[in-house]
């Protein structure tokens, strides 16, 4: 199933897209999706409802981000090799992790809003692991159990934040619309390998990013289980899992940053798109 979260005059409902892209409301059956549907066993009984028997949602119908009241946005950095040579680090033993505020997440087309004082705001495209139960301290071997789904994560980062400013990442990572997600919440059995997927991302029509999670250091059951080692995951937590090659950067022979008025395009095979426009915080 493609899962989502629509918005109609600022209400916000729970959705899924039919074969033919339309999105279906679900709002009779679950009241969002997030950890309580996602945990309950709730999948599987919308797994067997048919699509074309659910109402369409109402014109107008914007997608929004698609998990709901996110408890932990945990991301995995330098995860693929080239990335890391572009970024001059070395290669990592272990996954390094950071935390990405929640008050970032935004939606799959939200504008991304660069604050006045940014001079080096940039993009990583990665895939999203979405958690279905409580995890704590489990093995790689029943990591993908613990996995209700996956999505399109945009992990922008403003790089004089998190590398100028002293301390952790998170200074540069947790900006508002600094974490979109969506559009869509693909459930686990949609996407049966993880682990080679082609994810791409643009600025103004020109693809900077164009990798495989088949590159990834570290792996989809690898992640969740190392995650879990040191923190208990809960349902609807999302892992972002790195980001392939060609941000901002590591362009030569000049790094290319974000300002307003640039317009951003990503996608992962299997997870659909996201499109935003940059544009000036009002704060």
């Amino acid at each position: 199933m493609k899962l989502v979260r629509y918005s109609v005059d600022n209400d916000v409902s729970p959705g899924l897209i039919d074969e033919k892209g339309r999105i279906r409301e679900l709002g009779t059956e679950i009241h969002d999706i997030g950890g309580e549907v996602l945990e309950s066993g709730t999948l599987a009984r919308l797994a067997g409802l048919a699509p074309e028997s659910m109402p369409l949602a109402p014109m107008g119908a914007q997608l929004v981000e698609c998990v709901a009241d996110v408890s932990k946005f945990v991301c995995v950095g330098l995860n693929y090799a080239d990335h890391a040579r572009e970024a001059g680090r070395p290669i990592p033993r272990e996954p390094v992790l950071f935390m990405k505020a929640t008050s970032a997440i935004c939606g799959p087309f939200d504008d991304i809003l660069v604050p006045r004082d940014s001079v080096r705001t940039d993009w990583e495209v990665e895939l999203g692991i979405v958690i279905g139960q409580v995890t704590r301290r489990i093995e790689k071997e029943a990591a993908f159990d613990h996995i209700a789904g996956y999505c399109v994560v945009d992990d922008l980062s403003e790089r004089a934040y998190q590398s100028e400013r002293g301390g952790q990442w998170v200074k540069g990572k947790s900006l508002d619309t600094y974490g979109p997600i969506g559009p869509w919440l693909v459930t686990r059995d949609e996407i049966p390998e993880p682990n080679s997927l082609a994810l791409w991302q643009e600025v103004d029509g020109k693809r900077y990013q164009d990798g495989n999670t088949a590159d990834m250091i570290f792996k989809v059951d690898e992640i969740v289980s190392y995650v879990s080692q040191f923190m208990t995951l809960l349902p609807g937590d999302i892992i972002a899992t790195g980001t392939p090659a060609g941000v901002g950067m590591g362009q030569k022979p000049e790094p290319v940053y974000l300002g307003p008025g640039q317009t951003l395009r990503l996608g992962i095979d299997g997870l659909g798109e996201q499109t935003h426009a940059v544009a000036l915080a009002e704060y």
